[in-house]
């Protein structure tokens, strides 16, 4: 899958619809206006936006202003820059701990359940608050909302938020069937599935509308083509199927905050360019109370 100029734009194989979420709105105000580009043009079903940095005021109501048109849903974060109030045990520096020291200390069970449901709360609410809506759905920045030693204190967060009502919280597994199926980045995507294997179980348990099927896990690699790692993420397709993507446009806020710079211009260029997306899309019907209505059946 190298990288050509001459590469052909992506055909995405017909099968069942699947929900295309990009990641990381507001992470930065360039990739917030990439994401919004393609929703105008058609090319996403969802979106979700992380709420914890300064340009969130503002970019919110542009978000608000996408609900008519896909999915938008809060992108959880406890990896990049500071909690919306202070958290002295997880961030007693003030700063959040990057995703390998979060990791160890998840699988280690040394990570507080009441500090992470009480942000997993703020942050819900903080979308809301600013959006002028309760969020579609919930995920969460390096998916952090299901790592093992977290996901009791999110789940909890979520409960307290939602009540009785049951929103779609991602499960970034699928089985390996499918993962193999479709072959793009098979190693890395095994190694999450098992990472988060028994979240989307313990979802369900609590209430809350999981995915089946997931898919769109990369390296970020700028040398290799996205357009075909595009048509992979299409493929061997669950049938509730989740695909993530992190286009967009870049800036130097971007380049502090995340590593993932100038393969979201690849990522934005090949979904502007594929063909065969509008038949593959699941879009939210905002005419139902329950936009999830037709993806439970």
């Amino acid at each position: 899958m190298t990288l050509r100029s001459d590469d052909p734009p992506a055909r995405i194989p017909p099968g069942r619809p699947v929900l295309l979420c990009a990641d990381d709105y507001a992470i930065s105000e360039s990739v917030s206006a990439g994401i919004e580009d393609l929703v105008a043009a058609g090319k996403l079903s969802a979106t979700t936006a992380l709420v914890t940095f300064p340009e969130w005021p503002v970019l919110a109501q542009r978000l608000a202003a996408l609900r008519g048109r896909i999915a938008i849903g809060l992108h959880l974060n406890l990896t990049v820059g500071a909690p919306l109030v202070p958290m002295p045990k997880l961030a007693p520096s003030g700063e959040l701990p990057p995703i390998l020291d979060l990791m160890t200390r998840s699988m280690r069970g040394a990570v507080d359940a009441d500090e992470i449901e009480a942000e997993t709360f703020r942050q819900l609410t903080h979308f809301s608050e600013r959006v002028g809506h309760a969020p579609d759905f919930l995920d969460g920045h390096q998916h952090v909302h299901a790592l093992p030693g977290l996901r009791a204190g999110v789940l909890a967060g979520l409960r307290r938020f939602a009540g009785d009502r049951s929103i779609l919280v991602r499960y970034p597994a699928d089985t390996p069937v499918r993962i193999m199926k479709r072959r793009a980045y098979a190693l890395k995507a095994l190694k999450l599935s098992w990472l988060t294997m028994g979240f989307g179980p313990a979802a369900r348990r609590a209430g809350q509308l999981v995915n089946d099927g997931f898919s769109g896990v990369s390296e970020y690699d700028s040398r290799q083509s996205f357009a075909r790692e595009l048509e992979a993420g299409f493929g061997a397709s669950g049938p509730r199927h989740l695909m993530m993507c992190h286009p967009g446009h870049t800036d130097g806020v971007l380049a502090k905050r995340d590593r993932v710079t100038t393969r979201r211009e690849q990522e934005f260029d090949a979904l502007m360019a594929a063909s065969g997306m509008a038949e593959r899309l699941w879009r939210p019907d905002r005419g139902q109370l329950d936009i999830w209505r037709a993806w439970r059946a």
